[in-house]
Parts: C-alpha cells; sequence; structure tokens
C-alpha cells in the first residue's frame, strides 16, 4: 500500500545519478614488467651500465691512469730509482690499446644498457598516462554528480523559498570569477569546467 502523504521511494531515488559501472584497470609496476621482459643478457647489460656509470668506477679508472702513467714516467725520467718502465714515456702504448679495447667494449654494451632503460621510462609513462586518463575520467564524473547535486541543492531552496544575502550571492560570484581565471590561465582546466 501507498503511502499517501508523499512520493514513493521509487519517486526518490530517481533524484540520483546512476552509478557509473566502469572497468577497473588494473594497476601494474612499471620495474616488474621491465623484470618480467628481460632475458639474462639484458640484465648483464644493465649492470654493466649501471656499474660504469658510478662515480666509483670513475675513481677506478682516473687510479688507475695516475698509477700507471705516474709509474711509467717517473720510472722512464728518473733512471736513478732503479725502477723498470713497462709502458715507457710519453707513448703508453699499452695502456692506449688496454684503454681503447675497454671503450670499444663498454661504448655498445652501455648503449644497450641505455636502450633498455629507455624502454623502462617507456613503459612507465605509458602507465602514468593511463592512470592520468582514469583520474581524468572520474574526476569527470565527479564534477558532473557535485553539479547535478548543486542543482537539487538550488531546486530545494527553491521549492522551500529560502532566502539568499546578497553577501552570499556576492560571495558565490567571487568564486565564479576566480574558478573562471584559473581556467583561462590553464586549458585543460577550462575543457574540464565546461564538461
Amino acid at each position: 500500500m501507498k503511502d499517501s502523504t508523499g512520493p514513493s521511494p521509487d519517486h526518490w531515488s530517481k533524484l540520483r545519478l546512476p552509478h557509473r559501472k566502469h572497468e577497473p584497470i588494473p594497476v601494474q609496476n612499471a620495474n616488474d614488467i621491465q623484470r618480467q621482459s628481460l632475458s639474462k643478457l639484458d640484465k648483464l647489460a644493465l649492470a654493466i651500465t649501471d656499474k660504469v656509470g658510478s662515480m666509483g668506477f670513475f675513481l677506478m679508472i682516473f687510479s688507475w691512469t695516475v698509477l700507471w702513467c705516474g709509474y711509467n714516467v717517473i720510472a722512464t725520467e728518473i733512471p736513478s730509482l732503479g725502477l723498470k718502465s713497462f709502458d715507457p714515456f710519453p707513448a703508453f702504448v699499452a695502456y692506449l690499446l688496454i684503454s681503447n679495447v675497454i671503450q670499444i667494449l663498454l661504448i655498445p654494451l652501455i648503449m644497450v644498457g641505455q636502450n633498455l632503460q629507455g624502454r623502462h621510462s617507456e613503459t612507465r609513462a605509458e602507465l602514468d598516462f593511463q592512470i592520468n586518463k582514469k583520474a581524468e575520467q572520474e574526476v569527470l564524473y565527479v564534477l558532473k554528480h557535485l553539479e547535478h547535486q548543486t542543482d537539487l541543492v538550488i531546486q530545494l531552496m527553491k521549492h522551500l523559498d529560502c532566502r539568499v544575502s546578497d553577501e552570499e550571492i556576492r560571495a558565490l560570484g567571487a568564486e565564479r570569477e576566480l574558478a573562471e581565471s584559473i581556467a583561462r590561465l590553464d586549458p585543460l582546466k577550462a575543457a574540464v569546467a565546461e564538461s
């Protein structure tokens, strides 16, 4: 039996916006995705790239250069010390050969590591983009819902013949002007405000 004093419960439920059904985008970790796609050689290239790109490696190469060249300069220039130069100054032929072989081996290996790191960055950027897209959709839905609620409150205020003071209207106008000025500064916010 219907209550004759007011609207039915079904009538009130029509005031609600329908619940938005959406497929949740699973959150993925870029590090996990990369780890799964790497072969053993890729992991080796990344490990070497990480080590070569460190201050420890720089200091090791710098120390080796200073010791190698320093010893050979002293041994060549000061024969009275009785040191035997194994790579005579000023040519340092053995030093140049060894350092060039190291460079020839490391340069392509570092490039492979950098390519892998670049793919990792692209994966992370793609996942961030997906999350940002989903967040934008959710924000737009919330804004639409808030607009709907505002309309319902205004209708309710009109129905109850509520009085709104001039000061409240001025405050609402100032808020609207602020929102419009922010929207002019940021086109993305303007698009959100218009929808």
